[in-house]
């Protein structure tokens, strides 16, 4: 792996950057207008359904990212976030921080895994 940090593709940025203003049309901007969407077990495929996930669990939440660490993989971007937000927190571990798997084609996101994970192998870099 290799750590990406500090240059993050655009469309990963403005992703990022779309949670936190919060700006809706931004979002859907950064993915592919078949992009699957993938957070906690759950599938959200095309911008129809990923907008109506991302009016509810993301702006109706006020989720916010902050950026900890990202590795690029085999053309794969992860990024580990500090996660917070509005939504219930009561059974998460504090900080919050979920892990964003992104599949980037043609400056899209066309595949985004949302995972919280209980144990993280760091990469020796």
């Amino acid at each position: 792996m290799k750590d990406i940090t500090n240059e993050l593709p655009q469309v990963v940025k403005d992703h990022i950057r779309a949670h936190n203003a919060p700006d809706p049309e931004l979002l859907m901007a950064t993915l592919a207008p078949d992009a699957l969407l993938n957070d906690n077990r759950r599938e959200f495929l095309g911008h129809e359904a990923i907008r109506k996930w991302a009016d509810k669990e993301i702006f109706g939440d006020k989720v916010t990212l902050d950026p900890q660490v990202a590795y690029e993989q085999y053309g794969s971007i992860i990024v580990r976030c500090n996660v917070d937000g509005t939504f219930d927190k009561s059974k998460l571990p504090d900080p919050v921080v979920l892990t964003y798997y992104f599949n980037i084609q043609d400056g899209l996101i066309t595949q985004l895994v949302i995972m919280l994970n209980t144990a993280v192998a760091e990469p020796a870099i």
